[in-house]
């Protein structure tokens, strides 16, 4: 046990370093000097640290990987005299981890590198394989460069050597702040789902629902028209014409927002897709605009991809039948390649037709954004936000290469890999 004396300054030993001209030499006389002895077990009380006293003491509910009880205990004191409240359970095999974090919730494991029945680091596929998020330090007697660096590629949080545990408690902040992230961020990203299912769910609701009572009004506007046109005066049969028009058109809006809120809620599931068959069926479907238009489509071999074919449908169908619709003043000549990669299909949509304005190539993707008049293109301006949402549903992207007056292309890129790779939807 550590003995503190306090002694006068008249103490012998004291004048006698006085009298050397020790530093002590202008202290008062009435001065105490503290003389400390140290046992072996000698305890020192903590020093007095304003910050600490201003920062609440943290509770840590930690796992040690462990089979040495003395770099449990050093490793035990080193969160704790790093402001951490540690309450520390050891093991040293795989099974006592594995019924550990069974039972147990902890906010970090140390883990040392090398155990004598197993490497520390499986400690990460268990944790995996649990579905649990809890960080793990590496704390080891010698880790090479090399392997410090595969550590934290495995996913390992941190690395601490022994003989530097000193950092030990600012590197489980440091973790524990991560762990805070990315927790954060999971529940952001849930809610943002949740609120786009929910704002589907209504767009979906809102728009069926609304299809009767507009289909009403369109029908008697239409009557009104055909009974009363010429019999009122030119004001009357303006009126009634804005009201069948605009009864029109809000029903075409509807119908197409119905579509949009089908996307990922209907089809006939993921499978390996043939993209030459989706594309024939196209082509078929618009035989009578591309006979109209004289339009002249050219479509190399492509390939099969995993998706719905019936969204995959969609998706040719409005980039094709766009291509067609704003054409120039030449007939339409439509070009359908794919350029396979390791990772992603990247096809492509080509055509000669009016171009876009580099300003708008992102706001296209937009519902119901129109860059022309009725008058001039029909339509609602909500064709390309489908193909959008369509080809994100399916894990890729969507952009547009153009200049106005030079045709424009559109590309989408679909990722290649397993099914699983398509999010599907109930």
């Amino acid at each position: 046990m550590s003995v503190i004396e306090r002694q006068e300054t008249s103490n012998p030993a004291h004048a006698e370093a006085s009298a050397e001209g020790s530093l002590l030499s202008d202290a008062p006389s009435s001065a105490v000097i503290p003389r400390v002895l140290f046992s072996p077990d000698t305890t020192l009380p903590a020093p007095r640290n304003d910050a600490k006293a201003r920062n609440p003491r943290q509770n840590l509910r930690a796992l040690l990987v462990e089979d040495d009880s003395t770099d449990v205990e050093l490793s035990i004191h080193a969160l704790r005299q790093g402001g951490f409240d540690a309450d520390c359970d050891a093991v040293q095999t795989r099974e006592e981890f594995t019924e550990s974090i069974r039972r147990t919730r902890y906010d970090i494991v140390l883990a040392d590198y090398n155990l004598p029945e197993w490497n520390g680091m499986e400690a990460l596929e268990i944790l995996r394989h649990a579905n649990l998020d809890i960080p793990v330090i590496v704390v080891s007697g010698y880790l090479g460069e090399l392997r410090a660096v595969e550590c934290i590629k495995r996913g390992a949080a941190d690395y601490v050597l022994k003989d530097h545990l000193v950092r030990l408690p600012e590197s489980v902040r440091h973790a524990l702040t991560e762990k805070t992230l990315r927790e954060e961020k999971v529940r952001a990203q849930q809610d943002l789902a949740r609120s786009n299912r929910d704002l589907e769910q209504f767009a979906y609701v809102a728009s069926h629902d609304l299809q009767e009572p507009l289909r009403m009004v369109a029908i008697y506007t239409q009557l009104l028209a055909e009974r009363y046109k010429g019999k009122l005066d030119a004001e009357a049969d303006k009126y009634i014409h804005y009201a069948v028009d605009g009864a029109t058109r809000m029903q075409a809006m509807v119908q197409d927002l119905l579509s949009f809120s089908r996307v990922g809620h209907q089809g006939n599931g993921i499978k390996l897709t043939d993209c030459n068959v989706i594309v024939d069926a196209v082509l078929r479907n618009l035989r009578t605009a591309i006979e109209e238009s004289k339009a002249s489509i050219e479509c190399a071999q492509l390939p099969s991809v995993l998706g719905v074919s019936s969204e995959l449908t969609q998706l040719f169908q409005n980039l094709i039948g766009n291509a067609i619709k704003f054409r120039g003043a030449e007939p339409p000549i439509i070009r359908i390649t794919a350029e396979p990669t390791k990772d992603e299909t990247v096809f492509a949509v080509a055509d000669n037709g009016i171009g876009i304005a580099s300003e708008h190539a992102d706001t296209i993707f937009v519902i119901f954004k129109r860059l022309h008049t009725r008058q001039e293109y029909p339509g609602s301006g909500i064709g390309l936000a489908i193909c959008k949402k369509i080809v994100e549903r399916h894990g890729g992207r969507i952009w547009v290469e153009s200049e106005p007056g030079h045709g424009a292309t559109f590309r989408f890129a679909l990722p290649a890999g397993k099914a699983s790779d398509v999010r599907t939807e109930n």
